[in-house]
């Protein structure tokens, strides 16, 4: 397959005007009809996995086919490389990468289970939903770091949750990464691809969730860390056509930084020329000699040039290719998106875990007991945490709603290290309910409690932005008020929830006082 995703958008997918309709497990929608199954571990779930939402992006990049769709199986993700730099996450923690069967996952090489033609959706429903049943809808966006990532990541499958509440709906994505999403080449027209993917996505939700039994009027877009960076970046990005009634920001924001700074498009030429597209001074020629460059090499060469990066010569220059801003989607002043009222006046969530770094800062391979430095590991949540502090202030002071919450859950299951704590991502599997994913079941009841009150907080949230936290004791942020109000603590003290001041959390951010990554 060739590079041909690169200045695509991914286009809808129009058929016909038939009357769309849900009978037993095939769902007519106004794309086509879909017919997905039974969860095999949850019977009261329904469960369509490879829908897809947007353009073939390989080949000639004709529309897929109108007609009838098995979406029974998950789909392949899209391009991306398999590190083998050692890391927690493929060494202790594989539950929260996508899953590559019995491919290594630190194999060092593209992703085997993947392809261009990756721009599907998943959709888990109760099994007894039907079109009038009006549910209200999370969507979810992977992390990853605009590089990894995909629906089928074990931690995130969410059929446990929703049979559980049997009252909402969740829908996964895929989405474009790395040089492939985010090319900032010359002659692209949109270089955040990945981001537009997820509003092409989002525009199908709106118009079809209905025929799922969802409700289009009650969407919350949901990501959690990259994700959540593009959960804010579409709020300030379609701040007057959000389609959103709600957003959630989950250990990631837009000033947490992370994005792609190289405004001369060096990077993109720099693999062009190292896969036989050797055109510097001619954009045009470039893009086209790279589009029929099969992407698995040029994601070897990208990939393994970065982990040489890393692994054997740290000064050899690095590449990245991720978010960068267009003034269109990604901006470079969100003070002045807040000055101008150019941010989605609809309530949101920006939580944190309480030891983010630990997982994110550099793994001590060679002795994975000792830990990461935590002084590092401190400097990376602080990032995350005052990022989603000063964006809550902006927002309180346009009279925005925003609500906040630290995860701070230590469970011996969950955690193979004992110095991982509340780590970037173990909140995730609290949410979906799969948090014997990987580790085994639970050994304290507080755990499963503490999954099932995260999950009733969200979706009340889910339900009913303004009202429903506050029913439950989850009051929005406050400057005004002491010690900036409370936000919830979920996982200490021996209690599955409890308010805290903000400031308590927070101190680190005003330089009022040090950070507590084990509260």
């Amino acid at each position: 397959m060739m590079l041909n995703s690169l200045g695509l958008y991914g286009a809808l997918i129009g058929v016909g005007s038939a009357a769309p309709s849900m009978s037993s497990n095939t769902v007519r929608a106004s794309t086509g009809y879909y017919t997905g199954q039974i969860s095999e571990e949850y019977p009261d779930v329904k469960e369509w996995l490879s829908i897809p939402y947007g353009q073939d992006t390989s080949g000639s990049g004709l529309p897929l086919s109108s007609e009838h769709y098995d979406v029974t199986a998950y789909p392949p993700a899209c391009p991306q490389y398999v590190s083998a730099i050692p890391t927690i996450w493929n060494q202790q923690i594989p539950q929260y990468l996508q899953y590559w069967g019995a491919e290594n996952n630190s194999a060092g090489v593209s992703a085997p289970f993947a392809s261009e033609e990756c721009l599907k959706l998943a959709v888990w429903t109760p099994a007894n939903a039907t079109e009038d049943s009006n549910l209200p809808v999370a969507m979810f966006w992977t992390g990853g770091g605009f590089q990894t990532n995909g629906i089928l990541v074990p931690g995130q499958l969410p059929p446990r949750w929703v049979s559980r509440t049997q009252s909402h709906i969740v829908v996964t994505i895929n989405y474009r990464m790395n040089i492939l999403g985010f090319p900032n080449a010359f002659g692209v027209e949109d270089q955040n691809l990945g981001l537009l993917d997820m509003r092409v996505a989002l525009e199908w939700v709106r118009d079809n969730i209905r025929y799922f039994g969802g409700d289009p009027s009650k969407i919350m877009i949901w990501g959690q860390s990259a994700g959540a960076s593009a959960v804010d970046y579409h709020h300030y990005a379609y701040w007057d056509d959000p389609i959103a009634h709600a957003f959630f920001a989950q250990s990631g924001n837009v000033l947490y930084g992370g994005g792609s700074a190289d405004w001369d498009h060096t990077n993109f030429t720099f693999v062009a020329k190292n896969v036989g597209c050797d055109f510097p001074m001619n954009s045009t020629k470039e893009l086209e000699c790279m589009q029929q460059v099969d992407y698995n090499d040029i994601i070897n060469f990208m990939g393994q040039y970065q982990d040489n990066s890393t692994l054997v010569d740290p000064d050899q220059p690095g590449i990245r290719f991720s978010a960068i801003p267009d003034e269109k989607i990604v901006f470079a002043n969100y003070t002045e998106r807040y000055l101008t009222g150019k941010v989605a006046k609809a309530p949101m969530i920006y939580s944190s875990a309480a030891n983010e770094g630990g997982s994110l800062a550099p793994y001590p391979v060679d002795n994975p007991l000792e830990g990461p430095n935590q002084t590092v590991a401190n400097s990376i949540t602080e990032r995350i945490l005052c990022g989603a502090a000063n964006s809550s202030i902006q927002r309180d002071r346009i009279g925005l709603t925003t609500y906040r919450y630290q995860y701070a859950g230590n469970w011996s299951n969950q955690d193979p290290l004992p110095w991982m704590g509340a780590f970037h991502s173990s909140d995730l599997v609290m949410l979906f309910g799969s948090y014997a994913v990987g580790q085994g079941p639970p050994k304290e009841e507080l755990e499963g409690e503490t999954s099932r009150v995260m999950e009733d907080y969200l979706l009340a949230f889910i339900k009913d932005p303004y009202n429903g936290p506050p029913s439950m004791g989850w009051v929005p942020f406050n400057t005004s008020a002491e010690n900036q109000g409370t936000m919830l603590r979920f996982g200490a003290d021996g209690k599955a929830v409890q308010n805290v001041s903000a400031s308590d959390v927070e101190a680190v951010c005003s330089g009022s006082g040090p950070y507590n990554p084990f509260p």
